[in-house]
């Protein structure tokens, strides 16, 4: 013994070293069904115990001195603390959390037998520590322990069911057997080490870390195919059959002799308190519905429309904010395939339908009809129509507001009657007729005796106003396209755009020493010595152009389209039919000047107007209007009617409100010391605006469209700029007869009296008193 014992302690040097590499060498042919989780070294212990080899005893010992810091003897302590070195350096791990539950969960049979050869008393004890009182075991009875200690996670560290983590901060991580700490293996090893681990070593993927000693250990191949098998989802056992035939242990057959001959229970004959406790209780809640009986299920599907549930028992009909879904609109006889023939469309109609806006037409498609149903085509407004009802459904509103119990009437405004308004014109007094074409423009004398207007037939016509007769008519060879009287009482003279010039005349109406004092103004004009640069040019007229009455032509080469006078009456604007900053321009007529006022263009001019009372000078654009300052030579300010595009302009007497007419049947209202933005828009006319007016001295106005109507408001303005101007439609003037679609072509208020004078394209002048 002692010499074998002697060679095991000589052999062990050489072979600890390569213990990782030696033991699979010790490793002998696996049996048949080699017991899982068992290490290599205990494949040898099949025999008794008297046949271990000393190789083996060196193996064991390898083993027992991996687990411990010394030995029992004192010259085995050096050798065993070389043996944890070792073992330490050749040691690497990373934790394999699958493997290692497997191995710590699975014990080894061979090692239970081997440490139940013991004594009875350890067989049937669950301790790992060794019993007091009880010598200690043979080296072979060690050998035998130990061999199971280092297979068996639970057994090899004896800390018992405690939580790892309290040895965080410890340099060991448990005791063995005999009481001596297991020290935590150094690891000083970085992720490239590791990493070359996994190059170099096959076994690498193998390799998990023992939790309990902090030691890598190698899988076997049993193992690794139990761990397989459980990540699949199989049974552990590779014999055990889950699918093997069922025994009955009752056969259908009758038996002569019963199974069990047991005398039945008493409580099977014995009706149950509790069971009738619990029957009571059902029954109970029946009566009360709060167990309802199981109903067949609905086999239909499980969704449903949102907006389907309309009906107040509803689940969401009686919700206190519910909004009902808008409904669609039912087809007409319009829709059908084969409408009746009065509701086809004409090609007139067909034409206006087209002409008009998509959201005020009354049908958003045309009727059409098929001699069939095969022959309808595909509807081509179906994506759309469908895109446009999806979004009413979701893009109705989910919260219904709390409505104000507010009487409509008293949303109405309280607007005077019109009898309260009077006077106004209500009715046709005289008509003037003479031209031979459409009547462009009209404008009144100052005093109101007489009225001039001018026509598309290329004539000039005096009227009297108070007995519509003509009294001169004054050929000017073209079209007059814009005509004003001089508004200065002292000064009888009218002006007349026709073409590119601007014609000045002397009616010789009226008053004969205000005549011969206009003609004494015109003729005074000494011209300077060296004539300045001018955008026109001044031209007296000839002797036979003076017997008619013309006085003077401003000749501008550009077409111009609208003449009017300063309130004073030395100054005329002029709006000339061009591009550019020359669009606009101002004449003095006792210094035969003119000048262009503005630098640059700001889109088209439509229509200028002077202030009656300050320095400013109103220019209508298509889609703004500008009040330009023209002492500072500034824009002061600009209004935007939302027009698509501005026909006409008027000013207030008094200079604060401006109204403006456009061609898409708008007129505007304006409050200059209220905002830029309208203050009232009306929609009264049917078509375009031609022309609009303010009376001079009673609180109307008017406008003139195309569908052959003039209607007279009641403009009221008060002194209080606290109350807001008061706007009241009072009468519709209808006389004009529509001439090539055109109606009413200029409007224009008498300056004394409330009477209104209308031109239309059906060649009258007509007064409205």
């Amino acid at each position: 013994m002692a010499g074998s014992r002697g060679a095991g302690r000589t052999a062990a040097p050489s072979v600890r070293p390569e213990k990782r590499r030696s033991e699979p060498e010790l490793e002998p042919e696996p049996e048949p069904e080699p017991p899982l989780l068992c290490t290599s070294p205990l494949s040898h212990s099949t025999g008794s115990d008297s046949g271990v080899s000393d190789s083996e005893e060196s193996v064991f010992s390898g083993l027992e001195d991996s687990g411990s810091d010394s030995s029992e003897d004192d010259d085995e302590g050096d050798e065993e603390g070389e043996d944890g070195a070792l073992d330490d350096e050749g040691h690497s791990g990373i934790k394999k959390t699958t493997e290692e539950q497997v191995q710590a969960s699975t014990p080894c049979p061979r090692t239970e037998m081997a440490s139940a050869r013991i004594g009875d008393e350890y067989a049937e004890d669950s301790s790992d520590e060794e019993p007091p009182g009880q010598r200690s075991p043979g080296w072979k009875e060690r050998g035998w322990r130990l061999a199971g200690a280092a297979t068996r996670n639970d057994i090899r560290n004896t800390v018992g069911n405690v939580p790892l983590e309290w040895y965080d901060d410890f340099p060991h991580v448990g005791y063995d057997l005999d009481g001596r700490r297991i020290y935590k293996p150094l690891r000083t090893r970085d992720e490239l080490d590791q990493f070359l681990d996994k190059m170099d070593d096959p076994d690498y993927w193998r390799t998990v870390q023992d939790p309990m000693t902090g030691r890598d250990l190698r899988l076997t191949d049993e193992q690794v195919a139990l761990v397989r098998r459980l990540q699949s989802g199989q049974f552990g056992d590779v014999g055990f059959n889950p699918y093997e035939p069922a025994v009955d242990f009752f056969s259908g057959d009758v038996m002569i002799h019963p199974v069990t001959n047991r005398p039945a229970d008493k409580r099977s004959f014995i009706p149950s308190l509790v069971e009738k406790e619990k029957v009571s209780r059902m029954v109970h809640a029946i009566k009360m519905g709060w167990i309802q009986p199981r109903r067949p299920r609905d086999p239909t599907p499980s969704f449903y429309d949102l907006w389907a549930q309309e009906d107040p028992n509803a689940v969401l009909g009686r919700h206190k904010m519910h909004v009902p879904a808008p409904k669609l609109a039912l087809p007409g006889h319009a829709e059908s395939y084969n409408p009746p023939p009065e509701y086809l469309l004409s090609e007139e109609e067909r034409l206006a339908w087209e002409q008009q806006e998509p959201g005020e037409r009354k049908l958003s498609f045309l009727p059409r009809k098929f001699p069939s149903l095969r022959a309808v085509p595909a509807y081509g407004r179906f994506i759309q129509e469908r895109f446009e009802r999806c979004l009413d459904l979701y893009l109705c509103p989910r919260q219904r507001k709390m409505r104000v119990n507010v009487d409509p009437e008293d949303l109405i405004p309280k607007l005077p009657r019109p009898r309260d308004l009077q006077p106004f014109p209500t009715c046709q007094a005289l008509v003037y007729r003479g031209h031979s074409d459409l009547v462009r423009c009209l404008s009144v004398s100052p005093g109101g005796q007489w009225l001039v207007s001018g026509s598309d037939d290329g004539s000039l016509r005096l009227w009297e106003v108070a007995t519509a007769r003509c009294v001169r008519t004054v050929p000017v060879g073209g079209v007059v396209k814009s005509v004003a009287w001089n508004p200065s009482p002292a000064v009888c003279l009218v002006a007349a755009a026709v073409e590119d010039s601007v014609l000045l005349l002397n009616p010789a109406l009226g008053d004969r020493l205000v005549a011969g004092s206009t003609d004494q103004l015109l003729s005074a004009f000494v011209p300077p010595e060296e004539p300045p640069l001018q955008p026109a040019r001044w031209l007296e007229a000839s002797e036979e152009e003076r017997q008619v009455g013309l006085r003077l032509r401003i000749c501008h080469g550009k077409p111009v389209t609208q003449v009017t006078w300063h309130g004073r009456g030395d100054y005329l604007a002029v709006v000339l039919a061009t591009q550019g900053h020359t669009q606009v321009l101002i004449h003095q007529l006792s210094r035969r000047r003119s000048q262009s006022p503005f630098r640059r263009s700001h889109g088209q001019v439509q229509r200028v107007a002077f202030h009656p009372a300050r320095p400013f000078l109103l220019v209508a654009s298509q889609r703004s209007v500008r009040l330009y300052h023209l002492l500072r030579q500034e824009l002061t300010k600009k209004l935007m009617p939302n027009c698509k595009w501005v026909s006409s302009l008027a000013v207030h007497p008094a200079g604060d409100n401006v109204i403006c007419g456009s061609y898409d049947s708008k007129l505007v209202w304006f409050d200059l010391d209220l905002s830029t933005k309208p203050y009232r828009m009306l929609r009264h006319h049917k078509k375009a605006l031609r022309a609009v007016a303010f009376h001079p001295r009673y609180p109307l106005f008017a406008s003139g469209s195309d569908d052959g109507s003039v209607i007279v408001c009641h403009g009221m303005v008060y002194n209080d700029l606290l109350q807001n101007p008061l706007l009241v439609p009072v009468k519709v003037l209808k006389g004009h007869v529509l001439t090539r679609d055109l109606g009413v072509l200029d409007v224009i208020f008498h300056p004394t009296q409330p009477w209104v004078f209308s031109s239309g394209a059906d060649g009258t002048v007509r007064l409205f008193t």
